[in-house]
């Protein structure tokens, strides 16, 4: 018989430890991520902080997560280090929501809280917006950017510009330099409001905003195994969280905010950093680029998914191969530090529990093209003088998926209409493949350089395209497993 979940059946006060947190958001991300660190940091360190968060949209309530007093469950399975796990930790470190729309002064009254120190954020990529439209009179403005203003003007003339009453604010949109951008547009909304000069000086000297980069895959409530789940647990949990075991939050600020935030004292994989492009870097040449690269080539053999991919007898080798020995290769990074993150990123690709659709994964691939795969191929040739085949090649397929149709069935393209457009008229009037690809090539303008100058990319490429379309693939691939 399972119980119903609040703070009653399993005894843990709302008010353990004192609210320190405004956290803009509770949806899985934030939920299975940052409040599951926040949990960790309490259960092993005096960090001692509960969370309120703040509902962003007008839309709807919390009502599950109210009901159950803000406690939820995270679920992480998948493999680590090589073994596969499945393990639950409770969440108690929500205290409360609070909803601007339907109660502006209690928004107003949290800003007003002596203890509140951190502000966490995930609005998705389209939160960090600056809209001109949005008014200091509004309760509330529209975007988060402009909420957060309201909220940080008002803490500041409440508590009088107090230095010590400056927060730290840790947006974790997966947009780059997040916390940069966040702080532009607050300052923005300040001079078009025509707040005090001594306000933006309070916002740039004694608050903190933190660029961050952080991964890990949620997708959510499990519906087709919740049951089995909860009748473990013990509770009946309708915010039940599952993700993946693997997580990462790199948070470039000063050294000082390990003293306030001491995920140094746990074993998380959470890391307070001078500079965090080392690892956007990382993440964006081998996990994003194994994903970029592995997508062409699995649509055209008939693949669905990631681990399909990865598991499939030539493909998934062929991968492993590209990321280990001519994506690493390429970067100028330690070898070490790159080769155990790739490890990673392989215990994730195969996770049984997530079904990573690769048509969901070749969205809006031109730019990805740019940022992923095109440096690989760049630096690789400026380092050894040669071209990383395998690269190449599911830079090859690409092309060819580009066309829009596989054996006269037609793929399903998610990107730019000027992008499918270009490259479906590109098809149809050049005249050889050659021809197709020198021209391709030369778009400087979606691959951040002339690629044609590259000595033998084009010759490399069609050569590629010629046997995929004569249905060579398969062997392609096999020849380039080492």
């Amino acid at each position: 018989m399972r119980k119903s979940l609040n703070r009653q059946t399993v005894s843990s006060p709302a008010d353990a430890y004192p609210e320190r947190i405004v956290q803009f958001g509770a949806g899985n991300f934030l939920r299975g991520f940052v409040d599951w660190v926040i949990q960790n940091l309490n259960e092993q360190t005096p960090f001692a902080s509960q969370v309120v968060v703040v509902k962003v949209t007008p839309n709807s309530t919390y009502e599950e997560l109210d009901a159950q007093d803000g406690l939820f469950h995270v679920v992480l399975r998948g493999y680590q280090a090589g073994e596969l796990i499945d393990e639950a930790k409770l969440i108690t470190c929500v205290s409360r929501t609070v909803y601007p729309y339907q109660d502006f002064d209690a928004y107003l009254n949290l800003a007003t809280q002596p203890d509140i120190r951190f502000i966490f954020s995930n609005t998705t990529e389209a939160g960090i917006t600056f809209v001109e439209s949005d008014s200091a009179t509004d309760q509330p403005p529209s975007s988060f950017p402009a909420k957060l203003t309201v909220f940080l003007h008002h803490r500041f003339q409440h508590f009088q510009g107090a230095p010590d009453k400056g927060c730290i604010i840790i947006p974790t949109e997966l947009v780059v330099q997040n916390g940069d951008q966040l702080r532009e547009i607050i300052l923005h909304y300040a001079d078009l409001w025509g707040l005090s000069s001594e306000f933006s000086a309070w916002i740039k000297t004694h608050n903190m905003f933190c660029n961050t980069l952080v991964d890990r895959i949620l997708p959510g409530f499990p519906a087709q195994d919740a049951e089995q789940i909860m009748d473990r647990l013990g509770f009946d949990d309708r915010q039940l969280v599952m993700g993946e075991p693997y997580h990462s939050w790199i948070i470039e600020a000063p050294a000082s905010l390990k003293d306030e935030f001491p995920v140094q004292q746990t074993q998380l994989n959470v890391k307070i950093v001078d500079d965090a492009n080392p690892f956007r870097e990382t993440k964006v040449r081998i996990l994003n680029g194994a994903h970029t690269s592995m997508v062409p080539p699995g649509i055209l053999l008939g693949l669905e998914s990631v681990r399909q991919s990865i598991e499939h007898e030539t493909l998934g080798q062929f991968i492993k191969d590209l990321v280990y020995h001519e994506i690493i290769p390429s970067m100028n990074l330690p070898e070490d530090e790159l080769r155990a993150f790739a490890d990673d990123v392989f215990d994730r690709f195969r996770n049984p529990h997530i079904h990573h659709r690769l048509l969901s994964i070749i969205v809006n691939t031109v730019p990805k093209i740019k940022e992923r795969i095109v440096p690989t191929i760049v630096d690789y040739h400026a380092k050894y003088d040669a071209l990383p085949e395998r690269v190449v090649l599911a830079f090859a397929a690409f092309i060819r998926v580009y066309k829009g149709e596989w054996h006269g069935q037609p793929i399903p393209l998610n990107d730019d209409q000027t992008h499918i457009d270009w490259f479906a008229q590109q098809w149809s009037n050049t005249d050889s493949v050659p021809e197709l690809v020198e021209i391709i090539l030369k778009r400087d303008d979606l691959w951040g350089s002339d690629l044609s100058t590259i000595d033998g990319l084009n010759a490399l490429v069609s050569d590629d395209i010629r046997a995929i379309e004569n249905n060579q693939l398969p062997d392609l691939l096999s020849r380039m497993v080492k």
